[in-house]
């Protein structure tokens, strides 16, 4: 057979193999569109604003707390509760925005359009949860820069701090954007984000964010100590605070191999989880069950 013929084309583009696995290609995409969803936000003043708002009231709170000390602590309450401010306004950015962005999406048709094309569900996901993450970030190490301006008890003058600063933060920033997944996949709607905000708010209360887990009740501490947010806190708080102030903590000590454990398993639960979830959340959209999403909606908030 010739190498021209007919026979010889066809069976040259029959055995043509793509250059890029279908899956690589989604996620490729998705991180760009993740870039691009970064640079937007990065650039519109609202959600400037709505970034730096935030940030602005949780340092004036600490300002205030500046002259208010806790027994047997070296330094005031508003230094000590900086590392816990990062913490947590790393669960609240990754819970609340990934929950809240999907549960959006899932209400305007984003989500549904985003099956038409192949991949395109995951390169979505991909995409939202990369740009929430380079922000959220962002985010982190603003008030990092702002504390160590205001408060110069905080100690960052070391190697060893850096790595653990960064360690804690990647992790804890996993951990919490797979829990943040996990729960935009469960909520169905925008009006049902309370279930995620209130769990949230409840949580923020007693994990020692702004005053040490010590002082509360002893069955509280036990419960705070089951979720990353204390842990997350924690390990903030010995990258950032003098060794003297584990004195003030559980145990009395940093415990940093339990941050790393207990962190370190809410991701691998997390992670294990989300993609299920998401893929069953993405299997369940259709045209119907928007159409009846946007009537509920419209019966409830009378839009």
């Amino acid at each position: 057979m010739s190498p021209n013929s007919p026979s010889a084309a066809a069976a040259g583009v029959g055995a043509r193999q793509p250059r890029m696995n279908p899956m690589v290609n989604a996620y490729r995409a998705g991180l760009r569109r993740g870039m691009i969803s970064t640079r937007i936000q990065m650039t519109s003043t609202s959600e400037i604003l709505g970034t730096l708002i935030p940030i602005a009231v949780l340092i004036g709170v600490l300002l205030f707390l500046r002259r208010s000390t806790f027994e047997g602590a070296e330094v005031a309450l508003g230094a000590m509760g900086l590392p816990s401010i990062i913490a947590l306004g790393t669960l609240f950015s990754a819970v609340m925005g990934i929950s809240g962005l999907l549960a959006m999406d899932r209400t305007n048709g984003t989500l549904l359009r985003s099956k038409s094309v192949p991949g395109g569900t995951t390169g979505y996901l991909v995409g939202e949860i990369t740009a929430n993450a380079i922000l959220t970030v962002i985010q982190a190490l603003l008030v990092l820069t702002v504390g160590l301006i205001l408060f110069p008890e905080l100690e960052f003058a070391s190697p060893g701090r850096w790595l653990l600063f960064t360690l804690v933060l990647l992790i804890g920033l996993v951990a919490t954007l797979a829990i943040g997944a996990i729960a935009g996949a469960l909520v169905n709607g925008p009006k049902n984000m309370a279930l995620v905000m209130l769990p949230t708010m409840l949580l923020m209360g007693i994990s020692g964010i702004f005053y040490p887990l010590v002082a509360l009740a002893g069955w509280v501490q036990v419960i705070a100590q089951i979720f990353p947010l204390y842990w997350f806190g924690l390990g903030m708080r010995a990258a950032l605070l003098p060794d003297s102030m584990a004195a003030v903590e559980v145990g009395g000590s940093w415990r940093l191999e339990w941050v790393f454990i207990v962190l370190i398993a809410w991701s691998i639960v997390g992670l294990a989880l989300a993609p299920k979830l998401l893929s069953r959340m993405a299997r369940r959209e259709s045209g119907s069950t928007l159409a009846a999403r946007r009537e509920g909606l419209q019966r409830d908030w009378g839009v």
